[in-house]
């Protein structure tokens, strides 16, 4: 089972949970802070080169854009529930809690239980039916106490490289009609290796998934806001709405008509 819950009164946010899942994700990224708890099963965290496992009562801290994995471990199924915050509403929210208190630049793994159990009463409260007054202030509280980023860090995001920032505009610009690898690399005046070695080391993604990744995020987005599934499958360049479906739910682990009606 798996539930999404979003309020138009808290654009900020969306939530969800699932049980007893098998669904594995590809390397991919979010436009949002990310904070997931597992609440059952055994399953692993990947950044890149760098793993961590999770058993239940764990917490993960992702920042926006670093490309990531957590899947259960073969054969078996885990539970969880995952928060995406928007970062610059997160960070507004630290500023007013002190000084120097920013958003984490890197990806943290807690285990620390006081921190799954506020998560925990948060979520249950995000999918019940309270005012979004009352959602907003636990949300404000939750992230003020700051026991979500207490823990081990991993990965961070990496500094933008100047030189890749006009390619990624550059395919975000044409995601319905992308260039080629070889076009791309013409472009810039550099070998097909090269470009695919030096996309990856920034991004953590080839070229052409990094660019999945993209049109996944703005058909999440899209979908929000009521898309029709054969029209987003067209303007995102995707082969046909076989495609679109297959790849979305490689990313989200649920089918774009799934994610639209919750």
């Amino acid at each position: 089972m798996t539930e999404f819950w979003r309020d138009p009164a808290l654009p900020f946010v969306e939530s969800r949970r699932a049980s007893d899942s098998r669904a594995c994700y590809r390397p991919h990224s979010h436009p949002t802070l990310s904070i997931g708890a597992v609440d059952g099963g055994r399953s692993h965290f990947q950044c890149g080169d760098l793993q961590a496992p999770l058993a239940a009562g764990s917490l993960v801290t992702v920042p926006a854009c670093l490309v990531h994995a957590c899947n259960p471990l073969p054969a078996l199924s885990w539970s969880y529930q995952m928060l995406h915050l928007d970062q610059a509403w997160v960070a507004a929210v630290l500023a007013e809690t002190g000084p120097g208190f920013e958003v984490p630049g890197e990806a943290i793994v807690s285990r620390d239980p006081a921190g799954y159990r506020a998560f925990c009463q948060l979520n249950a409260l995000l999918f019940s039916a309270a005012p979004a007054a009352d959602k907003e202030a636990a949300l404000i509280e939750f992230l003020g106490q700051r026991l979500w980023c207490s823990g081990l860090p991993l990965a961070r995001v990496p500094e933008p490289a100047p030189d890749l920032e006009s390619l990624k505009e550059r395919l975000l610009a044409n995601l319905d009609a992308p260039p080629s690898l070889p076009e791309l690399a013409r472009e810039y005046g550099i070998s097909r290796y090269q470009l695919i070695r030096q996309f990856r080391r920034e991004t953590g993604l080839t070229p052409h998934a990094w660019l999945l990744d993209q049109r996944v995020q703005q058909a999440r987005r899209r979908l929000r806001q009521g898309a029709g599934l054969a029209d987003l499958a067209q303007d995102l360049g995707f082969a046909d709405q076989g495609h679109f479906q297959r790849v979305f739910k490689a990313h989200v682990a649920a089918t774009p008509g799934r994610y639209r009606r919750n």
